[in-house]
């Protein structure tokens, strides 16, 4: 677990600014946080592939994207109807240079947090890997009020950028007792959480969230 002063710099741009300019010379994701594409396809081929099919060309919303390889392994699938959004005007202008050839994903430098240049209800698909537990840091059982208000408010823009028919996809390491109430604080989703990994590797999460119908 980060110090309480490095996990509070997480939610910076700055921070990640300075991260991403040192990778700018490479051509492979320095932050894929978790779990790359191969891990997480079973968890992605029964709660995407199986209800968003990509001939129906979903728009999925990749929420603080970073340098991750998993927008353009979907568009393989044929998924061409992504927006990936950071507020790393680092990383935006880097993959849009790794990446000036593909056509179906577009990177859009704005805040999770504040989405002002997103219309309500008009996303089908919300994914995150790492960007909300960038924002958690301190005490598990008490957190910070900068937590807590910086969650809150990238949840509640989830919620309302989705369609009514649209869903959440979370992927996390925390334990389920301390992100749950961060996640459904005031019990506006219809949450699913599954265990995945173990064996040899660490235990993490999938959430499947939805509006309450």
């Amino acid at each position: 677990m980060p110090k309480t002063d490095e996990g509070a710099a997480l939610g910076h741009a700055s921070f990640w600014d300075e991260r991403y300019a040192k990778a700018a010379d490479s051509s492979k994701p320095t932050h894929e946080w978790f779990r790359d594409f191969e891990s997480l396809e079973p968890f992605f081929s029964k709660h995407l592939f199986a209800i968003r099919k990509a001939e129906s060309q979903p728009k999925i919303l990749h929420l603080g994207s970073g340098d991750s390889t998993i927008p353009y392994d979907l568009l393989k699938r044929g998924y061409a109807n992504q927006i990936c959004l950071d507020f790393s005007t680092v990383v935006v202008d880097l993959m849009k240079s790794r990446h000036a050839q593909e056509v179906g994903v577009q990177w859009l430098n704005g805040d999770v947090r504040d989405m002002k240049d997103f219309e309500s209800k008009s996303i089908d698909v919300a994914f995150d890997k790492g960007t909300l537990d960038a924002m958690i840091f301190g005490s598990p059982w008490s957190p910070p009020s900068e937590v807590m208000d910086n969650s809150g408010r990238y949840m509640s823009e989830v919620h309302r950028v989705l369609k009514d028919d649209g869903f959440f996809l979370y992927i996390t390491y925390r334990q389920p007792h301390f992100v749950k109430p961060i996640l459904n604080r005031d019990n506006e989703w219809d949450l699913e959480m599954e265990v995945m990994g173990g064996g040899d590797s660490f235990e993490y999460y999938g959430y499947l969230l939805k509006k309450h119908s």
